[in-house]
């Protein structure tokens, strides 16, 4: 199995993308366990990282037009 790698599309930890969204880990952690957004992360072992191109599709889908 090969394993490609998108430097472009960082993992980032769990602080990172709390930083990133502009919300608290803590908010995170409460997403992940109820399920309530669709926001999809990777476990390795017991750490959570998130790709950041999941994160901006996340915030596109969470957009409001009025």
């Amino acid at each position: 199995m090969q394993v490609q790698t998108h430097p472009t599309d960082p993992l980032l930890s769990e602080q990172q993308a709390a930083a990133h969204l502009g919300v608290q880990p803590t908010t995170l952690q409460v997403w992940r366990s109820t399920r309530r957004y669709a926001l999809t992360y990777i476990k390795v072992g017991r750490l959570v990282r998130y790709r950041l191109s999941a994160l901006d599709a996340f915030l596109a889908s969470r957009e409001v037009s009025q």
